[in-house]
């Protein structure tokens, strides 16, 4: 299987099954030098874990990371670090019937169809579970971008049709440890409140909800990104979306822009003191695919659960058409924690494409070997 190694300088490999011994991920590239330790990984882990909430499968994981290389004397070696998270609630015997059919909205069928043959224990590969490795990943990537002065910042701003308008989501406006203590990820006590009506309301019928999930970079350097193909912006769509469950993805004013004209779209560059500024930032922070020195705002729009316990028409693998009803432990709604998953991403992309630009200009390569 192809496809589970992300980046080029800061890379990494996710590895492990949802009901298999473990999750990992093996992360190269990472500078010697950082101070790290396990509870800086965990602090991470511990907002995606499982059974924080009500809104949450109630999969009860304790998602203990164990630093199996890269460290000594709690500094990064500049070696890989491999991290490994043990799967200890697992219920396999909750999925022996999706063996024998393909369950609507999930990989199954496509899985199936790729490999001729597929871990249908919650999803092996497909399972949300395979993020843990790329919030394990995103622990380092965030505090080695803290050591520049850089903060990702990530955040519930819709679940279903309940949603922070953009004009009250600048984050000297939010609530950030309101979010990270409600059970909805919402930065503003009312609106989450009003989802948590919501998201009761879909549980009760027996069904699910989508939302979306904002993130804001700030004090992000000007000039990162590598035209053509190694965009800011194509790189960052490309790791949100590698998301199991994302389905859109916007930067900026995202798809509002296809509306709009080129007078209000266009950011007006204007001096604050000896400092080219925006006047606006439509664009999102990112021009060219290059970073312009503004707040980068991305959105990350996912679909709700496919696992519903409402009757639901398939077919098996005879090709009959029959009618399921899915059990196990499944959470009504991803986006809450998936908060730490989009941030996450965007701190890996980040630092990679900040790494790879080290070696933009001649004078920064003289300056780094002092000729």
């Amino acid at each position: 299987m192809a496809g589970s190694t992300l980046g080029n300088i800061f890379k990494i490999t996710t590895w492990g099954e949802s009901h298999g011994s473990g999750i990992g991920v093996v992360v190269d590239g990472c500078p010697a030098g950082l101070a790290l330790n396990e509870t800086d990984i965990q602090a991470f882990l511990d907002r995606r874990k499982p059974g924080a909430s009500r809104f949450a499968t109630q999969r009860k994981e304790s998602d203990s990371v164990e630093i199996l290389s890269g460290i000594f004397e709690g500094m990064t070696t500049g070696t890989p670090i491999s991290m490994l998270v043990r799967n200890t609630s697992q219920k396999s015997s909750d999925y022996s019937d999706i063996a024998s059919y393909y369950r609507p909205g999930h990989a199954d069928y496509t899985f199936d169809q790729k490999y001729g043959f597929r871990d249908y224990r919650g999803g092996g590969r497909s399972s949300g579970r395979e993020t843990i490795g790329r919030v394990a990943a995103g622990a380092i990537a965030s505090k080695l971008l803290a050591e520049l002065g850089i903060t990702v910042t990530a955040y519930t701003q819709a679940i279903g049709g309940i949603e922070i308008p953009d004009t009250e989501c600048s984050l000297e406006m939010m609530d950030i440890n309101e979010a990270r203590n409600n059970p909805t990820g919402m930065p503003d006590k009312e609106t989450s409140l009003r989802a948590e009506a919501y998201l009761k309301q879909c549980m009760e019928s027996l069904d699910s909800a989508g939302g979306i999930v904002a993130c804001r970079v700030t004090n992000m350097p000007t000039g990162i990104g590598e035209p053509v193909f190694e965009k800011l912006d194509a790189n960052l769509a490309k790791a949100i979306m590698s998301i199991g469950a994302v389905k859109a993805f916007e930067i900026g004013d995202g798809v509002k822009v296809s509306s709009a004209n080129g007078s209000s779209n266009n950011d007006s560059f204007r001096m604050d003191d000896n400092k080219i500024t925006k006047a606006t930032n439509h664009a999102g922070g990112i021009l060219g695919g290059i970073s312009d020195g503004s707040e980068i705002i991305l959105r990350a729009h996912f679909k709700p659960t496919p696992s519903i316990f409402q009757k639901q028409d398939t077919v098996n693998k005879n090709g009959e058409n029959i009618t399921v009803q899915i059990k196990g432990r499944h959470d009504p709604i991803i986006v809450p924690r998936a908060v730490v998953v989009v941030e996450s991403m965007t701190a890996i992309t980040i630092l990679d494409l900040l790494l790879q630009n080290m070696t933009s200009k001649v004078e920064q390569i003289k300056k780094f070997y002092d000729k």
